[in-house]
């Protein structure tokens, strides 16, 4: 199969279209011009708001005029992740996709369907002149990604709708009506350098192959933790060594659990070689710990230069005690909801700068007071620690309403199209949905898309076949849509 093969041929066509603007959260200037000179070719009535989020109108095709007006949402900014080898300039450069079986990727990249499928999608509604529909308002967010920015900067007003259907959800055959809060929590530990010993032994160690993922979606899934891994082996080490820390980095995005991580270090001479089997100890250990879901593990030391300075002793201990004391993962599993993930919090990333420290992590839960619970567990850990943490206001979740009449519309649909029920679910990820409600409390919302995995890594892939699916599905929905009371 070749690309040109691939169908719905407009969805498609509009994805790859994505796919050539530079995106990234934050910058999304270029995907916002595509957009906006998007609709001027085809005659349609767009307008962007202080914070950069784009809507496009679309009137109803003849004689839907009185039908509900529906909101079509995604968002335009995308993770930016790379593998290590691979030359990539996620401000400049197109992502260069590619067939592999029945899925479609990118080379060393994330993909970005999520979420430029949605937008190409909406896109492929807006040029079509054979859907029937009624008035369709389609909304493009910017800096979902990083920060909700676009949803949390959106007025009143900026759009008039009655039904909201987000197309930012990762499995075919599943509608999404509910997801949880988050907020981020930010430590930062003091780093203060002194001279580096005489006779030691300096060393880089580097977790790496692992597979990452989503911190919302992917959470429950037993996936290590780069951060976490590398941190452990530190701790194991100044328990028996006289440990030194030069240099640390791991992990990017507060929203990824983290892939890679390395640490450069020091130990005296005589221990030199004993590093190195405690390394292959325990590399076996971890391997056999996930087995199933790390098949890549890869854990590599190699000595290095001898560095002039290293982390002063009493602060490098506190530090990595309290990387190790802090939760990462599942915390609590929803008691009204089989299989739901109540509450997590996912290590981030840690970064060194000049004098500090910074560690990300990020929280989530449906109910709003275990998320609070949640970050202040966090929060106490690096405290206890000395760090300075703080905890940004975060984001609501999207309560659950059974009763949704776009929800029942959504699920007929599948069931006539399909001849199968639909699994009618909430999502631990975040979703926008929540924040629109803020603004927009009367909205009757669901959201619904293909399957995608490795969303937020390089390994990002869509199913090829869903994507029709999801494409039928969504003009059913928008065919069926009641008219005006």
């Amino acid at each position: 199969m070749e690309k040109k093969d691939l169908k719905p041929v407009i969805v498609f066509q509009y994805f790859e279209e994505v796919c050539q603007v530079p995106r990234p959260s934050k910058k999304e200037e270029k995907i916002r011009a595509y957009l906006l000179d998007f609709a001027q070719k085809h005659g349609l009535h767009a307008r962007t708001d202080d914070a950069g989020n784009v809507l496009i109108e679309k009137p109803a095709s003849r004689g839907k005029e009185n039908l509900k007006t529906v909101i079509l949402q995604s968002h335009m900014d995308m993770v930016c992740e790379k593998n290590k080898d691979t030359q990539h300039n996620f401000e400049t450069d197109p992502i260069e996709t590619y067939i592999d079986g029945e899925w479609l990727r990118a080379r060393g990249t994330t993909l970005g369907a999520d979420n430029g499928i949605g937008m190409a999608a909406e896109l492929a509604l807006l040029a079509s002149d054979d859907v029937e529909h009624g008035p369709v308002q389609c909304l493009f967010t910017v800096d979902e990604e990083t920060g909700l920015t676009g949803a949390f900067a959106l007025k009143e007003g900026f759009m008039k709708g009655d039904i909201l259907i987000n197309l930012d959800s990762e499995d075919e055959g599943e509608l999404f009506i509910g997801c949880a809060g988050g907020a981020g929590t930010t430590a930062v530990f003091p780093c203060p350098m002194t001279h580096a010993p005489e006779g030691y032994f300096f060393f880089r160690v580097v977790v790496k192959g692992l597979t990452g993922g989503h911190s919302g979606d992917d959470i429950n899934k037993n996936r290590a933790n780069a951060n976490k891994l590398l941190n452990r082996y530190l701790v194991q080490l100044m328990r028996k060594y006289d440990l030194r820390l030069c240099e640390i980095d791991g992990g990017n995005l507060h929203n990824a659990i983290p892939r890679e991580a390395y640490a450069v270090c020091a130990v005296p001479m005589e221990n030199k070689e004993s590093v190195r089997v405690d390394l292959n100890v325990y590399l076996s250990e971890v391997e056999n710990e996930y087995a199933v879901t790390e098949p890549n593990l890869q854990m590599d030391l190699e000595s290095e230069a001898p560095r002039a300075e290293v982390m002063d002793v009493a602060d490098m201990k506190r530090f990595l005690l309290s990387i190790y004391a802090v939760h990462n993962g599942v915390y609590a599993m929803s008691q009204d909801i089989a299989g739901l993930v109540e509450t997590s919090s996912n290590l981030a990333s840690v970064k060194q700068g000049k004098g500090e420290l910074t560690v990300v992590t990020s929280q989530r839960s449906s109910i709003l007071s275990s998320r609070e619970d949640m970050s202040m567990m966090v929060s106490a850990a690096f405290l206890l620690g000395g760090a300075s943490v703080s905890t940004g206001d975060g984001y609501p979740g999207w309560k659950p309403n059974p009763s949704s009449e776009i929800l029942h519309i959504a699920v007929e649909s599948y069931k006539r199209l399909f001849g199968t029920e639909p699994k009618v679910k909430a999502i631990h990820a975040g979703l926008e949905c929540g924040l629109f409600l803020e603004k927009y409390p009367s909205l009757d919302m669901v959201s619904f898309g293909p399957t995608l995995r490795g969303v937020h890594s390089p390994d990002e892939r869509m199913l090829i076949p869903t994507v029709d699916k999801f494409w039928r599905h969504l003009l059913d929905v928008l065919a069926h849509i009641p008219a005006k009371s």
